[in-house]
C-alpha cells in the first residue's frame, strides 16, 4: 500500500453509531445490578410457587395417598399396605346384604386381617412340604372364577390353590388303619353328681340315658362311636379309653380344663334406680361350689375377695363388679329373672345358667369295644384337618407377624369400603 494513502474518514452516521455502541463502566454496573435483582426475583417467585405446589401436593399426599401406602400388616418381612387391606375387606364383604353390612363389617375387619396373615403364612410355609402353586395354575383359577386381573384377586385364587393342595397332602399322609375305641362318655359338674351316676350305673342303669340326664357337655355326650386316640375329647379321656377293657366303666375323673355348658351365679344387687341395677356376680362351675360360696358370704365373707378367688367370669378382676345393668345386658334370661327381683344387698341362691361355659368337671367313660380299624368318612376328614391345623399353628408360631391395625385404622378402612359401596 502506498505510504501516503489514507484510510477513508468515517461518516457522521457511522460516528454516531459508534458512540451508541460505547458503554461506560457506570452503565455496565447498573445493568448488572438490575439483572441480578431480576434473577433474584425470578428465583424467589419460583421457590414460592414450588413451595405452594409442594404444600398442596403434600396435603394431597398426606390425605389421599399416604394412608393407602401405610404398612398395616407384615409377615416375615412381607408387608401389606392399608390399600391392600381395604381391597380385601371390600371383596370379603361384597356379597353381604346392605341391611346386614353395617352390623357385621366391624367383625369382618378382624377376620380379613387374620385371613391375609394366614394366607401369607401358608404361601411361605407350604413349599417346605414340597407343594407348589404355579403362575399358570393361578391364571387358570382366576379365569374359572371370572376374577378381575388384579393382585388381590390373584392372591385369592392363589390362596384357594394352596388350601386345596395342603388338604390333599395331609389326606395322603393318613394311615389306612389305626387303633380305635368305641366309647360312651359324660361330663358332670361335681363330685357329688359323679358319685350319684356311678351308683346308678352299678345298679344297672343305662349309660346313654344317664348321660342325657346328667352330662353338661353338648359336644361330648353319650355314644361317640369309634374314635382313634387323636380324636378323643382330650388326652385324659384318650388315656382312660385305651386303658380300659371293653365293657368297663371308669371311675369319675376330675378334669380342670374340661369345658361345660353350664355355670351357676351368685348375685348381689348394690343399688337400684328406675329399670337399672348395679350388681356384683360370682360365676362358678357347679351348684355345690355355688352353695359353698354363698355360705361364706352369709357368714360375712367379702364379696369382692370371694369373686377374685372363685369366679370364672371376666368381672373377677374387678371383684365381681358388673356395673349398672339393664335387662338383657348379660345376655342371660336366667340371670335377669333373679337379679332384677332381688332386694338391695340380698344374696341370691345359686342361679343355673346354661347360656355360657365354665371349666372343670368329672368325666365318666365306658369302653364298648376296641381294635384296629380303617379310618373312614367324617373321622378321616377330622383327622386330616387336625394334622393340617397343628402344622399350620406351628408355622404361624415360627413366623414373625405384625398387626398394626388399631381401632382407628380399622374404622378408617371400614369408612373407605362404605364410601366405595355407596358413593
Amino acid at each position: 500500500m502506498p505510504s501516503d494513502q489514507r484510510l477513508p474518514s468515517l461518516s457522521k452516521k457511522q460516528k454516531k453509531a459508534e458512540r451508541k455502541q460505547f458503554i461506560s463502566q457506570k452503565q455496565l454496573s447498573k445493568w448488572q445490578r438490575q439483572m441480578k435483582i431480576r434473577r433474584i426475583v425470578i428465583i424467589a417467585a419460583a421457590v414460592f410457587l414450588a413451595g405452594i405446589l409442594s404444600w398442596v401436593g403434600f396435603g394431597y399426599y398426606q390425605e389421599e395417598v399416604a394412608p393407602f401406602r401405610e404398612v398395616v400388616l407384615r409377615v416375615n418381612s412381607i408387608p401389606f399396605t392399608m390399600g391392600y387391606y381395604i381391597d380385601m375387606l371390600d371383596i370379603w364383604t361384597r356379597d353381604i346384604e346392605q341391611e346386614q353390612l353395617f352390623s357385621v363389617i366391624s367383625s369382618m375387619a378382624d377376620i380379613v386381617a387374620t385371613n391375609i396373615i394366614n394366607a401369607e403364612v401358608t404361601r411361605q410355609s407350604a413349599p417346605s412340604l414340597g407343594i407348589e402353586v404355579t403362575r399358570e395354575e393361578i391364571d387358570q383359577r382366576v379365569k374359572e372364577n371370572k376374577f378381575p386381573e388384579e393382585k388381590v384377586y390373584r392372591d385369592l385364587a392363589s390362596s384357594m390353590l394352596w388350601q386345596e393342595k395342603l388338604q390333599q397332602y395331609f389326606e395322603s399322609q393318613l394311615p389306612e388303619v389305626v387303633e380305635q375305641a368305641q366309647i360312651e362318655v359324660m361330663l358332670v359338674e361335681s363330685e357329688e353328681i359323679a358319685a350319684e351316676v356311678a351308683r346308678r350305673l352299678d345298679a344297672g342303669g343305662n349309660f346313654t340315658l344317664l348321660a342325657d340326664e346328667f352330662s353338661c357337655s353338648s359336644e361330648f355326650k353319650g355314644d361317640l362311636g369309634w374314635l382313634p386316640r387323636e380324636l378323643m375329647p382330650n388326652a385324659l379321656v384318650a388315656d382312660v379309653a385305651f386303658s380300659l377293657t371293653p365293657g368297663e366303666v371308669s371311675p369319675p375323673i376330675w378334669d380342670a380344663s374340661a369345658v361345660k355348658d353350664v355355670g351357676y351365679w351368685i348375685i348381689r344387687v348394690e343399688e337400684r334406680k328406675d329399670n337399672e341395677i348395679r350388681a356384683q356376680g360370682i360365676l362358678v362351675g357347679s351348684e355345690v361350689e355355688a352353695e359353698k360360696v354363698r355360705a361364706e358370704l352369709l357368714r360375712g365373707g367379702d364379696f369382692a375377695t370371694l369373686a377374685g378367688q372363685y369366679s370364672q367370669h371376666e368381672s373377677k378382676a374387678k371383684g365381681g363388679d358388673l356395673g349398672w345393668l339393664e335387662r338383657g345386658d348379660m345376655n342371660s334370661a336366667a340371670f335377669d329373672e333373679v337379679a332384677f327381683n332381688l332386694t338391695v344387698n340380698e344374696i341370691s341362691f345359686p342361679v343355673k345358667d346354661t347360656s355360657l361355659e365354665t371349666t372343670g368337671g368329672y368325666w365318666i367313660v365306658k369302653v364298648v369295644a376296641r381294635g384296629e380299624r380303617s379310618v373312614e368318612g367324617e373321622n378321616r376328614e377330622k383327622l386330616r384337618d387336625k394334622h393340617w391345623s397343628e402344622w399350620f399353628e406351628q408355622q404361624k408360631k415360627n413366623s414373625q407377624i405384625e398387626n398394626l391395625l388399631d381401632e382407628e385404622k380399622k374404622s378408617w378402612a371400614i369408612s373407605q369400603v362404605l364410601q366405595r359401596r355407596y358413593r
